[in-house]
């Protein structure tokens, strides 16, 4: 899903850019027209230079190209033409034009203008008739060639582009920045969720825009319901837990004694198994789908790890196993103190229960996981075994007493909370690998 941020951002450089477009659009159409005005302007004025040297030297073309300064006049095919065209059929032109003769329009009194054709190509006519005292009327025309009109448009353009861009591009840095002001107190309300929480503490609203406030609110709300809920789930599962621990010794007892009196009690003993095994997996994962439905505090591995390994010199005293730990003291974990112990004490219980001599933790963090790795020196479990040992109540040593339920129980919270749990075989050691992608919250 797209963030506000990346919306804002996109929105904005779409908008510029079609307001630059559109406003591109309208200044070229108006300063074309602009500068066609001007090339007329500039035309009409030698129209008017051509007129006066008509009235003071006649039809005359030597003495009309002495008067007129312009040496394009002078230069042949130059792009800038006159011509007078007589009643009578005579027609004066300028050197420019060579052995070419413009095709004028009907000429009024009146000047007028129009594109045509000339020797180098399309070209800009002004012609209108005069008539001085005593002579037959004529037709005074100048031309000159579009590419002049061509070239001035484009200067202008490239002048006007390259400022709508330096405006466009100043438009959009503005624009990052306002949308990154505007949504700043939106970023700081992440940050104080996640700090509020593990600190239980509500959210002040007047500590953001009055925007921003009725969220705020909504979100202490949300905050309360969700801490209420999981002390309830919690309260629950113990309860649940407590209910069905008195029947279950009860069974046992009687199991028990029925053995003692030389009964056979095997099969019922391993069906009472499989049915603690099922509740306490089915207790498991519904308290940690419901602290993993919130942003869950924040547990420093490192400490989690220290206590367990204090619990298993006591429980291992008798065995001469080691308990390596590679772990930094900085690593912190988006998940419930409690559930990060279940995971990582089933491990290592596990580790500890097949190892030959040692067991070894190591971590380290990446971008969104801390990878954590148990590994141990004992026989390991073969490739087409690791599912069955994934899978609730599947045990591979019936030797050894337990439900078989350690490494499903510790998956299981994995996968509850986002992460992955994986085995395989250490490279190092030769025994079991266990790899877990623990989730890790930012700003921890």
């Amino acid at each position: 899903m797209r963030s506000l941020r990346s919306r804002a951002i996109l929105s904005g450089i779409w908008l510029s850019i079609l307001s630059i477009f559109v406003g591109a659009v309208v200044l070229v159409t108006s300063v074309d027209d602009i500068a066609l005005r001007r090339f007329d302007t500039e035309m009409a004025a030698r129209h008017l230079q051509l007129t006066v040297a008509l009235a003071d030297d006649g039809l005359d073309a030597d003495t009309i190209a002495a008067e007129l300064t312009d040496p394009l006049y002078d230069r042949p095919y130059s792009g800038r033409y006159w011509q007078i065209n007589a009643l009578n059929g005579t027609i004066v032109t300028s050197r420019s034009l060579f052995d070419a003769v413009l095709t004028l329009p009907a000429a009024t009194s009146e000047l007028q203008y129009a594109d045509g054709v000339g020797p180098d190509g399309e070209v800009r006519l002004a012609w209108r008739q005069i008539k001085a005292e005593g002579d037959a009327p004529m037709v005074v025309a100048v031309a000159s060639s579009l590419a002049e009109l061509d070239q001035e448009r484009w200067d202008i353009r490239r002048s006007l582009l390259t400022g709508f861009a330096i405006v466009g591009l100043l438009g959009l840095i503005i624009a990052t920045l306002q949308t990154s002001a505007i949504l700043r107190p939106l970023t700081t309300l992440q940050r104080d969720i996640n700090q509020r929480w593990d600190s239980d503490e509500a959210l002040d609203p007047s500590s953001y825009p009055k925007e921003v406030a009725p969220l705020v609110n909504d979100i202490n709300i949300l905050l309360k319901r969700n801490r209420d809920i999981i002390d309830r789930t919690r309260r629950q599962g113990a309860d649940l837990a407590h209910a069905l621990k008195t029947p279950s010794a009860i069974l046992r007892n009687e199991l028990h004694r029925f053995d003692q009196l030389g009964q056979t009690v095997n099969v019922a003993q391993d069906a009472l198994d499989r049915i603690d095994a099922q509740i306490t997996r089915s207790l498991t994962r519904v308290r940690a789908a419901n602290l993993a439905s919130v942003a869950p505090r924040g547990t420093n591995l490192r400490g989690s790890l220290e206590r367990l390994t204090r619990a298993f010199a006591t429980l291992f005293a008798d065995n001469a196993h080691s308990l390596d730990v590679h772990v930094p003291l900085d690593l912190s974990v988006s998940m419930d103190a409690q559930d990060l112990e279940d995971v990582l004490g089933n491990i290592l219980e596990n580790g500890l229960k097949f190892c030959r001599t040692r067991v070894v933790v190591s971590a380290h963090r990446t971008e969104h996981f801390n990878f954590v790795r148990i590994e141990d020196d004992g026989p390991g479990i073969p490739e087409p075994d690791r599912v069955e040992a994934l899978r609730p109540g599947g045990r591979l040593d019936t030797a050894t007493r337990g439900t078989g339920l350690g490494l499903a129980i510790a998956s299981d919270i994995v996968n509850a909370y986002g992460g992955t749990l994986t085995l395989g075989q250490s490279a190092n050691l030769g025994g079991l690998q266990v790899d877990c992608h623990l989730p890790v919250r930012h700003g921890l």
